[in-house]
């Protein structure tokens, strides 16, 4: 379980955000400048927090009565950034071994083989990456945070680089493919048809601050603001129409 109980300033905004991730995935939603990439930069140690505490399990990651701040390098936290943030000069094998930590040459390849094996993307080992299609580029990132060997997963956003047609064609893959690994995960999201694809809890962040937390389900029978309310109104007929004419099995097979 990831706990998040945090205060900052960054600019203008405001951040005091209660937030608890169990085992599965978590989407946080919200408008536009409500502190959702704040947050989890906040819990990956990359800002300052004026007070609160973070806990992974029942590890302390900061806590600013104890004065604990673990450096961001040892929080065992996994982080896709919007942009993936790749390394445009590195091969996508020496991008997924930047974040393997065994020293060993040959266990640092077969770690980084595995993960690029798992991800159907070790054909791709020797290609640099400016020449990957988004959805590659998604792989490359995820292999990569993986390859550090995260308690919890924080994505800023994974899909916000993919254009229409790959966004459909990926969300169901990394729905099943995080699901599948089994730890706290938290995904700041603005597509209500990622977060149908997601599953799993929903929290809305406005201004800084958690004002709802449920299932997608839950927000639609309540909405406790406009906000929520008109989110949960943007789904697309496009959406609607591609799920009808697609299996998750199609949509998985026809990534690339």
């Amino acid at each position: 379980m990831l706990a998040i109980n945090v205060e900052a300033e960054v600019g203008a905004l405001k951040l005091e955000a209660q937030l608890t991730a169990d085992e599965g995935i978590t989407t946080v939603i919200g408008p536009n400048g409500a502190g959702k990439s704040t947050l989890l930069k906040s819990v990956l140690g990359a800002i300052k927090l004026r007070c609160g505490s973070i806990s992974l399990g029942k590890r302390p990651l900061f806590c600013a009565d104890s004065r604990v701040d673990v450096p961001t390098e040892e929080r065992r936290l996994g982080y896709v950034p919007q942009s993936y943030a790749l390394f445009p000069h590195l091969t996508v094998f020496r991008n997924v071994a930047f974040g393997v930590r065994n020293r060993d040459r040959r266990k640092r390849r077969e770690r980084v083989m595995e993960l690029l094996q798992d991800l159907g993307i070790a054909h791709l080992a020797d290609r640099k990456t400016p020449s990957l299609s988004g959805g590659e580029s998604q792989r490359v990132a995820l292999a990569r945070a993986f390859a550090t060997g995260p308690h919890a997963l924080l994505l800023d956003e994974p899909m916000a680089a993919l254009d229409a047609g790959a966004r459909r064609k990926v969300r169901h893959f990394l729905a099943s493919r995080l699901r599948a690994v089994g730890i706290p995960t938290i995904v700041v999201s603005h597509d209500v048809d990622d977060v149908e694809a997601l599953g799993g809890r929903v929290a809305v962040l406005e201004s800084g601050k958690i004002v709802q937390v449920g299932t997608l389900d839950e927000l639609r029978r309540q909405p406790a603001t406009p906000f929520v309310k008109d989110f949960l109104a943007a789904e697309s007929a496009e959406s609607r129409s591609a799920t009808a004419a697609e299996s998750p099995v199609q949509l998985i097979a026809n990534w690339d």
